[in-house]
């Protein structure tokens, strides 16, 4: 073995380890947080589809009794 190789092994093995010990201390915190603000971004958005399906039912509810106001005038106008 020359010098060379045993030294790019030391370094190949302390940039491992430097990797390791980044990895191994990370915080799992952020990963919470993110995970708990998507989940409440998921619920803003499914009331947000609620609160639209309901307004369009509401709208269509009032187009029908304007349709049939305005039938009902005609009828009775024609009379």
């Amino acid at each position: 073995m020359t010098s060379t190789f045993v030294r790019s092994l030391l370094v190949a093995g302390a940039a491992v380890g430097a990797l390791s010990l980044a990895a191994c201390n990370k915080p799992a915190a952020p990963a919470e947080n993110a995970a708990d603000a998507s989940a409440a971004a998921a619920n803003t958005a499914d009331n947000a589809a609620a609160a639209a399906t309901n307004a369009a039912a509401t709208a269509d509810t009032a187009a029908n009794s304007a349709m049939g106001a305005a039938s009902d005038a005609t009828n009775t106008s024609g009379q």
